[in-house]
């Protein structure tokens, strides 16, 4: 539906003079599938079904707020009631809107189609009324509709008693649901029903609908206006109408851009690209100085940091797709310097910038001064526009690292070559083993914190093992998970910890096992990745434990006689009785090969 057909109101009763005035959205409702705009695919396949005949007992309609929910679920009930002018019409995709059951159904007063609201009608007792009504037979219409808007809010025993009566409904009883709220509604409903997902109406179609009805209702409104008012309905037309319509009150016959503006509480777009601007390129005070101009002209700040957003979007995508330059809803002023500072910013930078604003609504809309909240934002985001992207970052510590290792007239590079003195070591450490010096060649010692000598002394850490105890006892659960069972130890030396890790394990686990022993100990501590296979993990060295404990319990004379006397018993636990404190002073003497092990036999639990 590229073409859009012009808008026109719907039939009314006969008013006496003074009626009350009818808003935008009501009097420029669709009344049929043609009107109906930006839903082509629902507009289609209701289309084929009602001519084809292939009609569905109930239809589910979900969306956001003002899409055509309603409106739609009203063209069903015309389309499927019109008898056509001569009254010997069938359902039709096109009503004809001038039989009685069009009329009647127009103006809200059809005795067949009957709409409920579920919001204040959510109680079993009002579903209970429907399943009553269903038995009888249309009073004039071909098919009983029942309109259940905002349907998610039925009660669960509500949404029960309807579910027998929805899946074998009479053949003159039609049924459509509205809601906003899809998730809310049980899959038993929706499996009964044909579901239909309104979209967002794209802001070009709202901007060409709103000027139709302007130009309907005799008003000349600037395409700036439009513009906004289409962006502030955010795929909404029923929101448009009225934000339309409410413009319409405050410029009278002609709307312009500034109007709309001061009514929204918008900045211009022209002073966002130059408060975007100065805040990007570093420059705080002219920045400020922006923000002061739009706080005395009274934009929200909220608003302010929104558009700041929309902005740092539309930039992106400028970056990725050059072509939506060419859209003509884009503003001209977007268009030329968007493209300009497109082209001067990098993607990091794009994406940096998204950050700090996205992070910056909360601030600004929780804040007790929200305006006070949103100049932080720009400061942080003009002083963050200094800082190199983190990928810059990596490279000159890379290129610092080379230089340490090739400066001239410093000691040879290579993993046996001495290190170039450095002012960050607090601790001397004692004479370095070959492991730490292979591994602190390769690594700067400009990107080796410094260390202090722990408040608590820690026991010495003699194998892994012990190491592992460590973070047991300093309470780090998730270390000692990951070391007891995901980490491979290939060698252990005084300072530096060389392992593998398993398929399980987190990238970063060397960095925090070195920064929590560095702090445990008191001495500098590197752990490095090996690609060697190592020695196995704890929890594969303690099942084995288990596995050769419970295979010598089993090989013991006395444990094979009780298998054998009592058939389907079998060793559940296999305990070092030497460890167990309540038996120290009875196996503190004589052989305890077999007796300082205790065998738990359980015989179907009988024994």
């Amino acid at each position: 539906m590229n073409e859009l057909p012009p808008p026109s109101p719907l039939p009314a009763a006969p008013a006496a003079a003074g009626a009350a005035y009818r808003v935008l959205a009501r009097k420029y409702r669709p009344a049929d599938f043609s009107q109906l705009i930006g839903q082509e695919a629902l507009v289609r396949t209701l289309s084929n079904a009602i001519a084809s005949g292939r009609i569905a007992q109930a239809f589910m309609l979900t969306g956001v707020r003002g899409v055509g929910k309603t409106t739609t679920a009203r063209i069903i009930a015309r389309a499927l009631n019109c008898i056509g002018p001569d009254g010997t019409g069938g359902p039709t995709a096109s009503p004809c809107g001038v039989c009685d059951a069009c009329l009647a159904i127009a103006q809200d007063r059809h005795v067949d189609v009957m709409e409920m609201d579920a919001a204040s009608h959510t109680g079993v007792g009002d579903i209970r009324e429907i399943i009553a009504g269903v038995r009888y037979s249309p009073v004039s219409a071909r098919f009983k509709l029942y309109i259940i808007d905002e349907v998610h809010m039925l009660s669960n025993n509500a949404f029960n008693a309807l579910l027998k009566t929805l899946e074998e409904p009479p053949s003159h009883v039609k049924f459509v649901f509205a809601t906003t709220e899809i998730r809310k509604v049980p899959i038993t409903v929706l499996s009964r029903c044909q579901r239909f997902d309104l979209r967002r109406v794209p802001a070009p179609v709202l901007i060409e609908h709103f000027r139709k009805v302007a130009e309907a209702e005799g008003i000349a409104v600037e395409s700036d206006a439009l513009a906004m008012i289409a962006r502030a309905a955010d795929g909404s037309v029923r929101d448009g109408l009225s934000l339309l319509d409410q413009a319409i009150a405050l410029g009278g016959a002609s709307v312009s851009g500034s109007q709309v503006r001061d009514m929204l509480g918008l900045a211009d777009r022209v002073v966002v690209i130059d408060l975007f601007e100065a805040a990007v390129t570093g420059r705080p005070r002219d920045a400020l100085d922006v923000l002061g101009e739009l706080h005395r002209s009274g934009a929200d700040p909220s608003m302010v940091l929104r558009d700041l957003l929309e902005f740092s979007h539309f930039l992106t995508r400028f970056k990725l797709v050059p072509e939506i330059a060419g859209d003509p809803a884009t503003p001209e002023a977007e268009r030329v310097r968007g493209g300009d500072l497109a082209q001067r910013l990098s993607l990091p930078a794009l994406a940096r910038v998204w950050q700090i604003l996205l992070k910056g609504m909360p601030e600004v809309q929780s804040a007790p001064v929200p305006q006070q909240a949103l100049e932080m934002v720009v400061i942080r985001l003009a002083y963050a526009a200094d800082l190199p992207p983190p990928g810059d970052l990596i490279k000159q510590f890379q290129g610092q690292a080379a230089g340490n290792a090739a400066a001239p007239g410093g000691p040879p590079a290579g993993p046996a070559g001495p290190r170039a003195p450095t002012a960050l070591r607090a601790v001397e450490a004692p004479a370095r083993q070959p492991l730490e010096e292979s591994i602190r060649a390769a690594v700067p010692d400009a990107a080796m914190p410094a260390v202090a000598v722990p408040a608590v002394a820690v026991p010495a850490v003699r194998d892994f093992r012990a190491l592992v105890q460590l973070f047991a006892d300093r309470k780090e659960g998730v270390l000692y998970g990951q070391l007891h069972g995901n980490v491979h130890p290939v060698r252990l030396e005084p300072g530096c910890l060389e392992i593998r890790l398993g398929p399980g394990a987190p990238t970063n686990l060397p960095s925090r096992v070195s920064a929590l022993l560095t702090e445990w100990t008191g001495r500098r501590w590197i752990v490095a990745i090996s690609d060697q296979p190592g020695g196995s993990t704890l929890k594969d060295e303690d099942a084995a434990a288990v596995s050769r404990a419970r295979a010598e319990a089993e090989a013991h004379p006395l444990v094979r006689a009780v298998l054998e006397t009592f058939p389907g018993a079998r060793i559940t636990d296999v305990r070092d009785l030497a460890t167990t404190a309540s038996v120290e002073d009875s196996t503190a003497a004589g052989d305890h090969s077999v007796e300082d092990r205790t065998e738990s036999i359980d015989d179907e639990g009988d024994f």
